[in-house]
């Protein structure tokens, strides 16, 4: 394999890393928020906003978390047949699979973009009594969506690396 994809399979997966434990943390932001709430509704008034953001955070727990589970292969796969397939053959089957993947995310990510920009000119907010802004959330859920595609494309490169033989480290 060139050094060129070499170098952006190590960055990519690098970047995966970090965002995916970032991202882990994001459950305890929402632990809080929950928590916060449930104080809140028993003790005193409950809060407009707490159930929205913690939806919010898990959004961006979701999205920021999908190139890490992509990276360490955390992802659902049936194994029934795939399992019994020698690491070549695998590789061949994940290099359709692969590209299926990538085109569903270039499709989600020009639909992310197009909502974006909606939210944005529009100044859309939530339908709820809270109503906030809704670009804060899209930004995210594209940053997602975004280094998902990348990590994508990553594994594309290792698969084929792998199904010609030379696997990436």
């Amino acid at each position: 394999m060139p050094e060129a994809i070499k170098t952006y399979v190590r960055v990519v997966d690098a970047m995966s890393h970090w965002m995916g434990l970032f991202a882990m943390y994001l459950v305890f932001a929402m632990i809080g928020i929950l928590g916060y709430a449930s104080i809140m509704k028993v003790f005193f008034l409950p809060s407009l906003w707490t159930v929205e953001m913690a939806q919010f955070v898990m959004v961006a727990y979701f999205t920021l978390g999908g190139a890490f589970t992509l990276k360490e292969g955390d992802h659902v796969r049936m194994d029934l047949v795939y399992g019994r397939w020698s690491v070549r053959q695998k590789a061949g089957v994940d290099l359709f699979t692969g590209v299926a993947l990538i085109l569903f995310l270039v499709m989600l990510q020009i639909g992310g973009i197009s909502s974006l920009i909606y939210a944005i000119e529009y100044g859309e907010k939530s339908f709820s009594a809270w109503a906030p802004k809704m670009w804060p959330v899209k930004v995210v859920l594209n940053v997602g969506i975004f280094f998902t595609l990348l990590q994508a494309i990553s594994l594309f490169f290792k698969d084929w690396a792998t199904a010609r033989g030379e696997p990436i480290q």
